[in-house]
């Protein structure tokens, strides 16, 4: 029996950070492995990485091997070169110059830049419409809150312009990274690599090619026992869950009954009471951003690693790294889903206005006008700016 969501509402999205999306990405590195060693050694090995399948591997006997060697990869290597052999090929290229870590870290990177650059792009589309409801709502007074308080008048639009910036922060925290390839051999110096190119270098040539094929950062060297590229993608992660928790705390805040500025369409039902409406979507997204500092705490553990493989250190990250990065494409499709349904009720949030505190702490209506302007229009450029970057690769 596996975990299939049943007890998961903040990561209900799996779609492209599950076991088959992994071991598919890990075929991916050999199969450009294949392709890369092909290149530099002039040899036509492009129709031996097609052969490379990763649907038809046994996953009963991965993961077997999972359990007796503590990495995927031992197990797997032999099945494709089965597949390699069946089909006539030679089986020897096949892993040339790689050790197992190469291909989990970058097969991982691989997820990670899929998964954050799939939240990008939603969380893009949801900020523009954020923007333009920031827009609308410049002039609609509310009254801000201070510390569970009632403070100051600001305006609905200068809350969605606050929102707005936490969009505008985590998208720049995915175009901040980058996702580099991994190829040192057995212990990060690349010998074996060198030995099989026949010249020295040998193994930059390949993490090169590799790295070109594969759409990933060519870092230069091998990070085998130095993790802070793990921990910068692991870390962008959780700054995009908190941004968009921090959004849907206020959303779950400001809909509840007895405020009411804030509406949101949908809802989950209650199993004991029929009349309620849950904001499902807040839920999640908060559910998500309660767990997340958990999973960077042991990302951030782990980079102490140690030798030049560490032992458990580096297998902590895997699971830690493939959650965190499924709570942020997740979290970011129920953010769009939340502001997309999500209405202002500008009579009650007058209303509200109204009835709070002295006449005396509020600024005129022109001034209120004036400020809000700026902060909307400040966001919406920076926004709008940070949005028309490319990321990184």
């Amino acid at each position: 029996m596996t975990d299939w969501g049943l007890l998961d509402p903040g990561a209900a999205d799996r779609a492209g950070t599950d076991d088959d999306a992994v071991l598919a990405a890990m075929v991916d590195v050999e199969r450009a492995l294949l392709r890369a060693w092909g290149s530099v050694l002039g040899e036509p090995l492009d129709a031996a990485a097609d052969v490379l399948d990763a649907p038809s591997l046994d996953r009963a006997a991965l993961q077997r091997g999972v359990a007796r060697d503590g990495v995927p990869v031992v197990a797997l290597v032999p099945a494709l070169r089965a597949q390699l052999s069946a089909a006539g090929f030679d089986p020897a290229p096949l892993h040339l110059g790689a050790t197992s870590q190469d291909v989990v870290d970058t097969a991982l990177m691989l997820v990670a830049r899929q998964a954050l650059h799939e939240a990008r792009a939603i969380l893009v589309e949801a900020g523009t419409g954020l923007a333009a409801m920031a827009q609308r709502e410049r002039h609609s007074p509310r009254i801000a809150r201070s510390l569970a308080r009632q403070a100051e008048a600001s305006t609905l639009g200068v809350l969605a312009a606050g929102w707005l910036d936490g969009l505008a922060s985590a998208v720049a925290a995915i175009d901040a990274v980058a996702f580099p390839v991994q190829f040192g051999g057995a212990v990060g110096t690349g010998t074996a690599a060198d030995a099989a190119a026949a010249r020295p270098g040998g193994s930059e040539a390949v993490r090169a090619e590799l790295a070109t094929l594969l759409g990933l950062a060519d870092p230069g060297r091998a990070w085998h026992t130095e993790r802070t590229p793990v921990l910068a993608v692991a870390s962008a992660a959780a700054a995009v869950v908190a941004a968009l928790g921090r959004i849907a705390g206020d959303a779950t805040l400001l809909s509840r009954e007895e405020i009411g500025e804030v509406r949101l369409s949908g809802g989950g039902g209650s199993s004991a009471m029929p009349h309620k409406r849950n904001p499902v979507d807040a839920v999640a997204i908060t559910a998500a951003a309660t767990e997340a500092p958990g999973l960077l705490q042991v990302i951030a553990a782990a980079a102490i690693a140690g030798d030049e493989r560490s032992a458990g250190r580096w297998h902590a990250e895997w699971a830690s790294l493939r959650r965190l990065v499924r709570l942020t494409r997740s979290a970011s499709a129920a953010a769009a889903r939340l502001l997309g349904g999500l209405e202002f009720d500008r009579e009650r949030a007058a209303e509200l206005l109204e009835h709070a505190g002295p006449a005396g702490e509020r600024p005129s209506r022109d001034v209120l006008a004036a400020a809000s302007d700026r902060v909307v229009e400040r966001a919406v450029a920076r926004f709008t700016r940070i949005a028309d970057q490319e990321p990184h690769a």
